[in-house]
């Protein structure tokens, strides 16, 4: 039996057209391109069985295999769309509307049923980033915002409320995977002082005294994107604020949390400071992997007890992405980054390859983990506008660059079920170094011929070796060179086209005189000579020589522009008196 050929939806000014993906790319020729500059949504189902988009006269639904339309809804403002898990509904979103005449209109948010294309449930909900509703992987639960909190709905009946998750300024909800009954992930922020927290539940114990299965406590979050892992059992909730007040950085400030089922929970400790850029779950739900820290990032591999368990390093990357099998782990540098990528496999955590996708602002892996593709899209890049497909070797396989007066807005693999590409073994890891940037080479005009060219000589290769290589005469020029260009600084100390400072001038000549050698100071004759100098008076000596030269230290550091504590400059209105004493003591000993 051939194997799948997962497809790409794309959409743009151009219209919304399918293409093939590898390995025989090409358009799709039984989708029917819709040429209409308004898509401004689409989705594929979760098992990518159906596709829904909508241009902005109504919103359609087709059956992949043929491409033949399931569903024509006449909603032309829909703005969101989403599928059940199986693909019993369809979920649209426009713009919230108030209609006073006639409240029923005012609803923005359907689940219609796409067998009958009749609406099954019609609500209002304001907030776009709450209107999703949620399915459990079997489709007998559905969770719904709803004012005053979460209402949940029992298999197709969406008239009664079975279960209510109620509490206050609740702002986030999430339904776990692969469990029946779903786990429940709810978000509150920090309200008046009291701290954010992330409580898990088990439908439908949603309240009460007791009913949490494990919950964790924060401060400085003013949002949280929560990630559940596939099989259910673990979240992890990445809080983050809108500003850091430290000033740091302009992304705000990100903590992670890591929260179980089991009723285990606790903060995920990394080690470098700064943002958390991204982070993502292994699908065998074993292990996660996360992207943090200033750049350059670092990126660690952690197990489920929140220990590190590989380092990957600091690189210039802000995205992780685990490909559908789990084999292959994917770093990368997007957005305001060069488009880097590195490929390591999971089991080996040995780099497989690299490769550079210059100007991206999507990445996606292909169903198959072997593939992925890479796009410009507008608003992100209005130039350039395109999508490439790749093999994680490093092999690019096709390129498509949409015209420079049109833009591609977005790009989207079709989904498969879970085993649908069985896993591969990962290649082996690339034996071949990347070759690094070449050095230019040093300028030489075209005329530099014979003697001239010992400049360079002397420039490029080491002391030894380029004495070695002159002439006795090209020598003694060079050493004449030195000595006239050493003769030329002496001589600008102390000019007044010396740089430093007065200040600076000074301390120098202080330390000079201090610290100067015992062959420059004048030598009395063995006949001239007193007893030797005492141990007490030598000790005074160094001790004197020694606060001089701190004094001068500081004078330097004044001269700097820094600011003086008062016992410092104590110290410096100090240094005639500690001079004078000096001087006392060497000619009196």
């Amino acid at each position: 039996m051939a194997a799948p050929r997962p497809q790409v939806a794309l959409r743009g000014t151009q219209g919304l057209w399918m293409v093939n993906g590898p390995p025989r790319i090409g358009e799709n020729a039984q989708f029917a391109r819709d040429s209409s500059p308004a898509c401004r949504v689409m989705a594929y189902s979760p098992d990518g069985t159906l596709f829904a988009w909508c241009n902005g006269q109504s919103t359609s639904v087709v059956r992949v295999a043929d491409c033949q339309i399931v569903q024509q809804i006449a909603t032309s403002r829909t703005a969101q769309l989403c599928f059940s898990p199986i693909g019993t509904y369809l979920a649209t979103w426009q713009p919230y509307q108030a209609v006073k005449d006639n409240p029923a209109a005012s609803q923005n948010l359907h689940i219609w049923s796409l067998e009958t294309g009749q609406v099954v449930k019609a609500t209002i909900q304001k907030k776009r980033t709450l209107w999703k509703p949620q399915w459990s992987s079997d489709e007998t639960i559905c969770a719904v915002f709803a004012s005053g909190g979460v209402h949940f709905y029992k298999e197709d009946d969406f008239e009664n409320i079975t279960a209510r998750l109620t509490l206050p300024r609740l702002d986030g909800c999430v339904l776990s995977e692969g469990v029946a009954p779903p786990s429940v992930a709810a978000y509150v922020p920090v309200v008046k002082g009291t701290p954010a927290f992330v409580r898990l539940y088990r439908y439908p114990n949603l309240g009460g005294e007791g009913s949490a299965l494990a919950s964790r406590s924060f401060f400085k979050s003013d949002s949280v994107h929560m990630l559940w892992n596939k099989k259910g059992n673990a979240i992890l909730a990445m809080a983050s604020t809108d500003e850091d007040k430290t000033g740091k950085s302009y992304y705000g400030e990100q903590s992670l949390h890591f929260l179980e089922t089991s009723g285990e929970g606790c903060a995920v400790t990394l080690s470098k400071k700064g943002p958390i850029y991204s982070i993502d779950w292994n699908p065998n739900s074993l292990d996660f992997c996360v992207v943090y820290g200033f750049s350059p990032a670092k990126a660690t591999l952690f197990n489920l007890k929140c220990e590190p368990i590989y380092d990957f390093g600091t690189g210039p990357r802000n995205c992780v992405y685990y490909n559908p099998q789990g084999t292959v782990i994917c770093l990368a540098g997007f957005g305001n980054l060069r488009g880097k990528m590195e490929f390591w496999g999971r089991g080996s955590l040995k780099l497989v390859s690299r490769m550079q996708a210059d100007d991206s602002t999507q990445f996606e892996w292909s169903p198959d983990g072997e593939h992925f593709l890479t796009a410009t899209c507008a608003p992100r890049l209005r130039v350039g506008n395109g999508y490439k497909f790749w093999h994680y070797s490093g092999r690019l396989l096709n390129e498509f660059s949409v015209p420079n007066d049109k833009e591609l807005w977005e790009a989207v693999w079709q989904p498969f079920p879970a085993g649908a590409f069985p896993a591969k073994a990962v290649i082996s890891p690339q034996t071949t170094a990347t070759p690094a940037e070449a050095k230019p080479a040093p300028y030489r005009p075209p005329n530099a011929t014979g003697a001239s060219n010992f400049k360079f000589l002397e420039e490029e290769l080491p002391e030894a070796l380029s004495e070695k290589a002159l002439s006795k005469n090209a020598l003694k020029n060079k050493k004449k060179r030195e000595a006239k260009a050493k003769a030329k600084k002496d001589e600008l100390v102390g000019s007044p086209f010396d740089s430093r400072s007065a200040e600076q001038r000074d301390a120098l000549a202080m330390a000079s005189y201090v610290l100067a050698p015992a062959q420059n100071t004048p030598v009395t004759p063995a006949s001239e000579q007193d007893a030797p100098i005492s141990a007490e008076t030598d000790k005074k000596i160094k001790n004197l020589r020694k606060k001089l030269k701190a004094i001068e230290k500081l004078k330097a550091e004044k001269a700097q522009g820094k600011t003086l504590e008062a016992n410092q400059l104590q110290k410096i209105e100090g240094e005639a008196a500690i001079v004078s004493e000096l001087r006392e003591l060497e000619l009196n000993s």
